[in-house]
């Protein structure tokens, strides 16, 4: 043939020229030069990263009549023969297609006889992830213990595969996918002496295609120069590789952005009477917005994108916020998906970017907004804030006076010591005034209701704010009336604080939540409302607050028989025992 393909006549023959995987060339040459290369290896790794090139140099290097040495010379009769595949002792096999367990035997019965033109025998077996288990296990022993003239290199795609009774008889190195960088300097040597013309963004989307194979690298770079000559440019290797431009990827960023789904379906309209693939659109399209994510989270990390950074993506990192890119990686995604299984892959793409127009434009809340109208925003929360108090101070005030009129504040102003005696005495009126209706008219059956959920009402004041809930967990819950509940506290800050209008309002707001009706909040001090109980004893009856309503003026329930027979009265008196603590606890003793 007078033309032998890029990725053929550019095979690398040293390990020198084995790009991206010198963690693993590093190991094998310092192996040579010592003499501590073992009888079997396993290359693992993704297609066209060199691992069959890399069997054939260490075939080469450990022959080579001028070694073994760390590289072969590839001028010997042996490193010169094995190039050209021509010794009958360094043997290639196809697993995939010479699998069974015949070839495996035939291998085993050989290896015992001496090479013949070099001084090792190399079993090359490529793909051996497709050996039979009966291959395998044929292939067991002789692979633990092979003659000392033979070495076994198996090289695979999917080693996970593999019995761990084969691999753990070999020496394992795992090939890395070719890094970006690596494989354009490659292919910037290759272009330059072969005498091929093209520009660097060209041979880097060519690099991106292949996703870090160098043997796909050198195809396309193949394929490219069959339709454009020896000199080509980034637009021709979108139209032969059926790829997208990343400036159309902008414009549709930026239309989906902006709400502007005619311009992305006319684009998407436009892709497919170019006959682009459905699934490699939207496939791309995910990387694209993950490039934009990565601008955004990570702004100088250039090695994180393998196409690098541009304008065009720092300016779409500026208008999406971090949120919608992560929602239309997982939206496209998931249409990625659904592709597979649909008939109409073209319709499904139209209506992935209409559900991601949507979503993309739903509540959305500016990236940046001018200092004119941030600094309204704030004068507008802050009279939002001045109305909430005057609101909650208006609502306390109408409150108090249930069934009570409160009375009128004096309006002589409040100097020195006589004027904190005013103020107590104030204080003293409205506790007054807040007390009545509780006093007077109770709902006991309301109090009973609401009793129970109160530590409901105290955990969830504690989940929205911690700082209030120290304040509350100090009262107790002690009345109820219709439209509010009295809270008892201990110490006067906690209760002045927990009046505060936004505290106020948010304890409501859980009562609310809690209870399912509407309760303002009333507080008053222990000592007060003690007071209050104590000289009202016949509202006391079915109070929750037991506690604080019996420390002054609690009756004393006594026993008294009354007058009748003896006998009778022994035995009403045990009956009501009984009743009362139950048959279990009440002994009966004869005098």
């Amino acid at each position: 043939m007078s033309h032998i393909a890029l990725y053929r006549s550019w095979r690398p023959q040293t390990f020198g020229d084995v790009v991206g995987q010198d963690h693993i060339i590093q190991t094998l040459q310092n192996s040579l030069a010592e003499g501590r290369f073992t009888h079997a290896y396993l290359f693992s790794g993704p297609r066209g990263t060199g691992k069959t090139s890399a069997a054939k140099i260490l075939a080469k290097a450990v022959n080579c009549l001028n070694g073994p040495a760390p590289e072969p010379c590839n001028t010997c009769d042996a490193c010169r023969r094995i190039s050209d595949g021509a010794v009958m002792d360094v043997i290639e096999l196809d697993a995939a297609s010479n699998n069974g367990v015949d070839e495996i035997r035939d291998i085993r019965d050989k290896v015992k006889y001496a090479p013949t033109e070099v001084r090792y025998k190399v079993y090359i077996i490529d793909e051996v992830h497709m050996l039979t288990i009966g291959a395998f296990n044929a292939l067991l022993k002789t692979l633990e213990e092979p003659p000392a003239h033979v070495i076994f290199i198996l090289a695979t795609t999917e080693p996970h595969k593999l019995p761990v009774t084969i691999i753990s008889r070999c020496q394992r190195y795992d090939f890395r996918r070719v890094s970006l960088e690596a494989q354009l300097g490659r292919l910037q040597l290759i272009c330059t002496e072969e005498g091929i013309h093209a520009d660097e963004q060209a041979l880097k989307h060519i690099a991106r295609l292949s996703d870090g194979g160098m043997r796909d690298a050198l195809s396309l770079l193949d394929q490219i120069i069959a339709y454009t000559g020896m000199s080509f440019v980034y637009a021709d290797v979108i139209a032969i590789t059926g790829s997208i431009a990343i400036e159309q990827f902008q414009d549709m960023a930026e239309a989906l952005q902006r709400n502007d789904l005619g311009s992305v379906l006319d684009q998407i309209e436009l892709l497919m009477q170019e006959g682009k693939s459905v699934e490699k659109c939207i496939e791309s399209f995910i990387h694209f917005y993950r490039d934009i994510l990565m601008v955004r989270m990570l702004p100088d990390a250039s090695l994180a994108l393998q196409g690098g950074i541009d304008e065009g993506l720092r300016k779409l990192a500026l208008i999406y916020q971090q949120e919608q890119l992560f929602m239309a990686i997982e939206l496209l995604n998931h249409f990625a998906g659904e592709m597979k299984y649909s008939a109409h892959p073209g319709t499904l793409l139209e209506v992935a970017m209409m559900k991601l127009c949507d979503k993309l434009n739903a509540n959305l809340i500016p990236v940046e907004l001018p200092s004119a109208v941030v600094g309204r925003l704030e004068q507008l929360e802050t009279r939002i804030k001045e109305l909430e108090a005057k609101l909650s101070l208006v609502a306390q005030q109408e409150g108090s006076s249930i069934q009570s009129k409160p009375p009128a504040a004096s309006s002589k102003p409040v100097v020195g010591s006589r004027g904190g005696s005013q103020a107590s005495a104030m204080n003293e009126k409205r506790s007054k005034s807040i007390l009545e209706p509780f006093v007077l008219s109770g709902d006991d059956t309301l109090f009973k209701q609401l009793l129970p959920k109160w530590h409901q009402v105290l955990s969830k004041v504690k989940e929205r704010k911690i700082t209030i809930h120290a304040w509350l967990v100090d009262g107790e819950l002690v009345s109820a009336v219709d439209g509010a509940i009295l809270v008892a506290f201990k110490n006067t800050i906690h209760r002045e604080t927990t009046e505060k209008p936004d505290n106020r309002q948010l304890i409501e707001q859980v009562i609310q939540d809690v209870y399912g009706q509407s309760l303002s909040l009333r507080t008053v001090m222990v000592r007060e409302w003690t007071e209050a109980i104590a000289s009202k004893p016949t509202q006391q009856n079915g109070r929750g607050s037991s506690d604080l309503g019996t420390s002054q003026g609690a009756e004393l329930l006594m026993l008294e028989p009354e007058d009748i027979v003896e006998g009778k009265a022994n035995e009403q008196w045990i009956n009501e025992a009984i009743e009362l603590f139950g048959e279990e606890l009440v002994v009966i003793k004869e005098d």
